[in-house]
């Protein structure tokens, strides 16, 4: 069974690529987690965060963005001495202030899978990538997400990050054309 190379040699990256990678996500708070998630790994390697992962979930109140938005100083101090997950102050505060973005576009009559998912007319974009070499670190769509988002008051949401969201959340097909996933994800 052929797999995107950069999965390969990992399990945990297998399964995450086999299971999660691609598929369309539009629960809120799954949306929510996987910015926020996305943002941390700034800098750093996916399976850093990947190995991370359940850890943040359980600090991070699985990522309920009105018990986030609602963290104190003495809550960021306890997660900047927590091993468990990267012990970076503007990350931490990027998680809680993106809580506080996602509830004023509630408060605005919206919601953050409407906002996100309408950079893509709310319908998967079906990539046809042969290679890694081929698939893009940024796109005019990822750029346009990233504006808009640092609008609404939400932090490490640079075009990069926003691409790699889109990627893991289904909003684009970039499964190499020979991966399985590949037509499982509507790939022809």
């Amino acid at each position: 069974m052929e797999r995107c190379p950069w999965c390969e040699g990992f399990d945990l990256y297998r399964a995450y690529h086999d299971e999660e990678w691609g598929v369309p996500l539009r629960d809120e708070r799954a949306l929510f987690e996987l910015l926020c998630l996305e943002g941390a790994q700034a800098g750093l390697s996916w399976a850093t965060i990947l190995r991370k992962r359940a850890h943040y979930r359980r600090v991070f109140d699985d990522f309920d963005p009105q018990r986030v938005a609602a963290y104190d100083d003495a809550k960021v101090a306890a997660l900047l001495a927590d091993a468990g997950i990267v012990r970076n102050r503007a990350k931490i505060l990027a998680t809680i202030g993106n809580a506080r973005a996602c509830l004023a576009l509630r408060e605005g009559g919206g919601s953050l899978a409407d906002f996100l998912w309408r950079f893509v007319d709310h319908t998967p974009r079906q990539n046809a990538w042969r290679t890694l070499a081929e698939v893009p670190a940024a796109t005019p769509q990822s750029e346009a997400m990233s504006r808009a988002l640092a609008r609404a008051g939400f932090r490490f949401v640079g075009p990069t990050i926003c691409y790699a969201f889109m990627q893991s959340a289904g909003m684009v097909n970039d499964h190499l054309v020979g991966c399985f996933r590949h037509a499982a994800l509507g790939g022809r």
